[in-house]
């Protein structure tokens, strides 16, 4: 957690790189707002990070909001554009825009607040003239500036707005450790859903996220090269929605063609996958019945999505509402715009992804490499879990 100054909060433009290189429209920007504040009343303070990625005509913006006072049974934070900014679409808040005054507040599941407690979501908009940071966060009425000091925190809980990590009531949950030999066996095997090429699969012993153990994918460009191992779950009991954590490791960027490292049968597309891979170097979903995908693969498209870093251990999640064509997507403890779908359609995420209205029915969990043209890849999958709660990092 960020620790809030002493004294009044001042805002700090970082230039970094630009996500969208076929056209280079994008300028994206780190706007960081550490503010603190004391006060009688709801909050006796805050602390707001703004980070916003933004292009001609259009942004996003990652907000984290840090409560520095007592606990809130319920959150609102307020604040004014100072540019022509219009919301278009937001996640993990209910965020409502009148003229320059936008008011964003916690859902079911984020809406209380603890002391030292952090909320995490993020809006996406438009803008034609300016685009200035905000500059006037309020929590719950008071303002986040001033003097204040952050409360304590017991060193290794996790945040109390974060979901657990561990498995909890999970209709899934494997770190692999009960594999006997080299072959995936037992709860986990070895399948090629449509055809099979040279791609492999494999227990590791030299390479895990935690204990001694992890499934380990050889995957093989050439068209429908299908590598996969597959858990014997059932997962149709799992929701209304499913929610998906993986920790995934592996050697080469994503490519500029399709592939999928997870693949899940979907009983409303009649058996064929709801599947997450990449395209065009970022992560993308993909729909096997009509190809669709998220987010739609324009340059601008493209740019709210994110790359799968090489070489380390990431935390991918998933959410998926199988009684609304609603889903959303995080890497680490950053939910990742071009990968979420609110039902509303937002330009460039979900035109293509909103044409089916029927939603997803996953049955069954599919962990591997499918490749379409080019794009070699060595994989390792640890610590899986699926439940019909949330499931952190």
């Amino acid at each position: 957690m960020p620790q809030p100054p002493t004294r009044c909060a001042r805002w700090v433009r970082t230039p970094w790189t630009a996500a969208v290189a076929l056209l280079g429209l994008a300028l994206s920007l780190l706007v960081a707002v550490p503010a603190s504040g004391a006060g009688a009343g709801a909050a006796a303070g805050c602390q707001v990070d703004y980070t916003v990625n933004k292009w001609s005509g259009g942004y996003t913006a990652q907000i984290r909001v840090t409560n520095l006072g007592p606990a809130l049974s319920a959150w609102r934070l307020t604040w004014t554009y100072g540019g022509d900014q219009r919301i278009t679409s937001a996640w993990n808040a209910t965020v409502t825009q009148t003229g320059r005054a936008v008011t964003a507040a916690g859902t079911d599941w984020n809406a209380a607040l603890p002391s030292g407690g952090v909320a995490d979501f993020g809006v996406q908009g438009t803008w034609q003239s300016a685009d200035p940071a905000p500059t006037d966060f309020s929590l719950n009425g008071v303002s986040c500036g001033g003097d204040a000091t952050e409360p304590p925190t017991t060193p290794g809980t996790p945040s109390p707005t974060q979901p657990p990590a561990d498995c909890g009531g999970a209709v899934l949950c494997s770190d692999f450790e009960n594999q006997a030999g080299t072959s995936p066996s037992g709860d986990w095997r070895f399948t090629a859903p449509d055809c099979q090429g040279t791609g492999t699969a494999t227990v590791d012993t030299a390479v895990a996220h935690s204990g001694t153990k992890s499934l380990r994918v050889d995957g093989r460009a050439g068209y429908c090269n299908h590598a996969f191992v597959a858990a014997t779950t059932d997962l149709s009991t799992a929701g209304p929605v499913l929610y998906v954590r993986l920790w995934v490791r592996h050697t080469t960027a994503l490519p500029s063609s399709h592939v999928t490292f997870v693949s899940m049968p979907d009983s409303s597309q009649g058996g064929r996958a709801l599947r997450v891979g990449g395209q065009n170097g970022a992560l993308q979903w993909n729909r096997e019945s009509d190809d669709a995908t998220l987010p739609a693969q324009s340059p601008a498209g493209v740019a709210l999505s994110k790359p799968l870093p090489t070489g380390s251990w990431q935390c991918l999640r998933f959410a998926i509402d199988t009684s609304a064509p609603k889903l959303d997507t995080w890497l680490g403890d950053q939910q990742v715009p071009g990968l979420h779908a609110d039902g509303v359609p937002t330009q460039d995420v979900d035109q293509q992804w909103l044409s089916r209205t029927t939603p997803p029915r996953p049955t069954a969990l599919r962990l591997g490499w499918e490749s379409y043209g080019t794009g070699d890849d060595t994989l390792w999958f640890d610590d899986v879990a699926v439940g019909s709660a949330p499931i952190g990092c």
